[in-house]
């Protein structure tokens, strides 16, 4: 295996695909050099892919978990974490994408299905505040690591994702982001209208009632391992 350590062992539930960006140029860095770092800092993901040249890298096997998400990447029976050379505020499926058909029937080939159950991504910087909801990451499929949930990463940014899975995709609308200062997602409440009820002197106490609230091997299209 080319990673020194992966993740464990995954623990069932629903297929998953996740799509992430660090801050690499494109310009200016391979998938090979961006897998090599990812195995120093002992964070690999399943594949390394630079869109502009078609090049894949593999370092964990789809049968266990990488290390790009943490504990939330153990989650399925398969949670592929793919890492694009690409910046979150660049979407990187504004350029050339030479290999993703191969990648997305790989991924077809372990029943993740063809859908955004989260919609499409939010563009940075809007997508810290993705709301994350646990309901649709069960459901499987195809997200951007910023609706992943207990992460509070930006990336990909505002993907395309029919360019991605296809122009039969069916697209829900864009999610709105949660308020900032709303923790787990949950979006604040607005205020109800004032009812003479709630007119009180300023001596009254009372309160008005609050509503409820090892070395990376680059592999070819065809060969990545299963």
């Amino acid at each position: 295996m080319p990673a020194r350590q992966d993740g464990g062992a995954l623990q069932g539930g629903a297929p998953r695909a996740v799509w992430c960006t660090g801050e690499h140029d494109p310009r200016t860095v391979s998938a090979r050099s961006v897998a090599a770092d990812l195995v120093k800092e002992d964070r690999p993901a399943h594949l390394v892919w630079h869109p502009g040249t078609g090049e894949i890298v593999q370092l964990v096997p789809i049968t266990r978990a990488a290390r790009l998400l943490g504990r939330v990447g153990r989650e399925g029976r398969v949670c592929a974490q793919i890492m694009v050379i690409g910046q979150a505020r660049t979407p990187f499926t504004g350029s050339l994408l030479s290999g993703v058909d191969a990648i997305v029937q790989w991924l077809d080939a372990w029943d993740v299905a063809r859908r955004w159950p989260a919609g499409p991504p939010l563009p940075s910087p809007q997508s810290y505040h993705a709301l994350r909801v646990r309901r649709d990451w069960a459901r499987g499929g195809h997200y951007g690591v910023s609706q992943v949930p207990t992460l509070d990463r930006p990336d990909p940014g505002g993907i395309d994702i029919r360019r991605i899975t296809g122009p039969d995709t069916p697209v829900a609308p864009i999610p709105k982001p949660r308020a900032p200062n709303a923790p787990g997602g949950a979006r604040l409440l607005p205020p109800r209208p004032r009812t003479p009820d709630d007119v009180r002197s300023p001596h009254d106490p009372t309160p008005v009632p609050l509503r409820p609230a090892s070395e990376p091997v680059t592999v070819g299209q065809s060969a990545m391992s299963r």
